[in-house]
């Protein structure tokens, strides 16, 4: 059986260039055998990728014996839950793909929190406002 994303739902695709996800199969399935739980489909931003360097996880620079390409800003990548959470406590969570976060976020990070900074766009477009 598939994995589910955050909100039930299929989990979506969170990005193929670069190629992402423990898998490297462009989601963020998480699977039996990752145990750092690279569950969150995040967007880099500048400030994310500064954060992470200053504690010792730098997604920047390129570690190709890893399939690891190096992030920038714009990227998409499926990042370690507590990893994510650390950034978001720190007041520099990268923007949540919620349709292509793994539900095995949810052991770590609460569902109104990932929501505070989802990039998503929701199925009915009347609930962003009257200027949908």
């Amino acid at each position: 059986m598939s994995e589910r994303n955050v909100l039930g739902g299929e989990l979506e695709s969170c990005g193929t260039d670069p190629l992402t996800g423990y898998l490297r199969d462009g989601t963020c399935t998480v699977g039996p055998h990752d145990v750092g739980l690279h569950a969150v489909c995040a967007v880099m931003t500048e400030e994310f990728l500064a954060h992470q360097r200053s504690v010792g996880n730098d997604l920047s620079t390129p570690r190709p014996e890893w399939s690891f390409p190096g992030l920038l800003p714009g990227d998409r990548w499926c990042v370690v839950a507590a990893r994510w959470l650390q950034a978001y406590d720190a007041g520099v969570a990268a923007p949540v793909v919620l349709a292509a976060t793994s539900e095995r976020a949810l052991d770590v990070v609460p569902l109104e929190v990932l929501e505070l900074v989802s990039v998503d766009v929701p199925p009915d477009l009347s609930t962003l406002g009257p200027w949908a």
